[in-house]
């Protein structure tokens, strides 16, 4: 068998990036169209090549990577989020001759380290794939060079990451040194062999921990987030509250269950910590918010503690629930942001503030209505389909023991629907506001209502096959 064949996908997305690089190079901005939409046929190509990919759970090249499904279920994510992030630029960006070929490039590498997040199975693999998947970020971040809070967004992003990259890297070291090893069945037998009588491992355990949850965005590691949501160009903010929030959180749940595994006991805490104050410092800061990109990123850090409440679950239940959750959320989320780039003045000027969806739904009825779902679903709300990911990890907690976790993530859920049942009240009860601009993005308006479409009752048609996918998916790492 070739054995390049079980990195397939990251193959086409090195060999497709550099390509792309090199004609971005020569063609200059006059390309930006032909290469958006060449990283996006090479991101479907690389989703495609994980269908009937050869599995190894072991480990390929030394142990360095593992092409199982439970990798192969988050690559699937990322690409498409991608994808879906470098589409939606292709409309916002040509308002102001800003869609430069190199945009679609830095999407494509940062999802390659994404998907090599996702697949490790060495500390130094790991390390590798999340600096590749944050120097692309940076950029990106402060894509807007003529943008003072894109500037700001971005040297925000690159001095705390770096920051959390120190901290990560020093857990790293920590771990190596007290293990002798960078393999994930190494540090676990190590794990299994001491357990809580080495301090040495249990500083390793939390300050890797700590790193990984700089990534994604939970408290008490969430001071990015704000202020780099609402500064980085819309589109760009949509890609990180969607594939690189998915990579982070699939490689905690990775390091977790199977690095970290036979110290449950000891990062179960830190775990519970972070859900909880996630979920209630997204629900309650979010409450006085004016710009709807701020509301949604403490959305992004609520929701991330729903995540970890499944995690803190722990077993193939509480990954099979991760898994579940973060396939949903992607949907939401990005239907959410896609709906945010079509807020604009008559100038075709980006609006941002939440008072502009005043009186929508007598303007925009179907517009107010695809937003009103997804925030309904953001909310947990049945009959939308948001509730039942919500659910899931409720359940995991609880046949886990954790009770109290469950019914304090349930409070937290009522908490936090506050704000995103205000944008539906803004929208339907309040009087008009001035009118937006109407928008021509054919495809963009496919997408928002396919992701309607997901999040609407119809969605719980795909609970059987998607929960019969996560569960083999989550299997695959025990």
């Amino acid at each position: 068998m070739n054995p390049f064949a079980p990195i397939l996908p990251e193959l086409i997305l090195t060999v497709g990036g550099i390509a792309l690089m090199m004609v971005a190079a020569f063609g200059g901005r006059r390309i930006g169209g032909v290469t958006s939409w060449s990283a996006v046929a090479i991101l479907i190509a690389a989703t495609f090549a994980l269908i009937g990919a050869p599995t190894h759970a072991g480990g390929v090249f030394g142990g360095l990577i593992t092409a199982d499904l439970f990798g192969s279920f988050g690559k699937a994510i990322i690409f498409l989020a991608s994808a879906v992030a470098i589409i939606a630029a292709h409309g916002w960006f040509e308002r102001d001759t800003e869609h430069s070929a190199e945009y679609s490039v830095l999407i494509l590498f940062s999802a390659l380290g994404g998907a090599v997040m996702v697949s490790a199975t060495s500390l130094v693999t790991l390390y590798v794939g999340l600096e590749l998947q944050s120097l692309s970020a940076y950029v990106l971040a402060s894509y807007r060079r003529s943008d003072d809070r894109s500037a700001e967004a971005g040297l925000k992003y690159f001095v705390l990451g770096a920051l959390a990259s120190g901290i990560l890297l020093y857990g790293i070291s920590l771990l190596y040194g007290f293990t002798g090893t960078m393999n994930f069945n190494g540090i676990a037998a190590a794990f299994a062999r001491e357990g809580s009588t080495s301090l040495g491992l249990l500083f390793g355990l939390v300050f890797v921990l700590a790193g990984v949850a700089f990534k994604i965005s939970a408290v008490p590691f969430h001071m990015w987030t704000p202020d780099v949501y609402e500064g980085a160009p819309t589109p760009v903010t949509a890609f990180f509250a969607s594939a690189p929030k998915v990579a982070a959180v699939l490689l905690g749940t990775r390091i977790c269950l199977d690095a970290l595994e036979p110290a449950i006991e000891a990062w179960r805490q830190i775990v519970i910590f972070a859900a909880l104050a996630s979920i209630f410092l997204g629900a309650v800061a979010a409450y006085g918010q004016t710009n709807i990109k701020r509301l949604l990123a403490y959305s992004s850090i609520n929701n991330v503690g729903f995540a970890l409440v499944g995690l803190a679950a722990g077993g193939q239940q509480g990954a099979s629930s991760v898994l579940f959750y973060m396939a949903v959320y992607v949907v939401m989320t990005l239907g959410a942001f896609l709906c945010v780039l079509w807020m604009r003045d008559e100038n075709g000027e980006p609006v941002e503030e939440i008072a502009a969806l005043s009186g929508l739904s007598q303007t925009r009825p179907a517009y107010a209505a695809a937003l009103a779902m997804f925030m309904f679903s953001l909310a947990g709300i049945p009959p939308l389909f948001g509730f039942w990911p919500k659910l899931l990890v409720f359940q995991a907690a609880v046949n886990s023991g954790l009770v109290a976790l469950a019914v304090a993530a349930i409070v937290g859920t009522v908490i936090g629907a506050y704000y995103y049942l205000r944008i539906i009240k803004v929208m339907y009860m309040d009087e008009a506001a001035a009118p937006f601009g109407r928008v021509s993005q054919p495809v963009q308006g496919a997408l928002i209502f396919l992701a309607a479409l997901i999040v609407s009752p119809l969605g719980y048609l795909l609970i059987g096959p998607l929960n019969k996918l996560t569960d083999l998916a989550a299997s695959s790492i025990f």
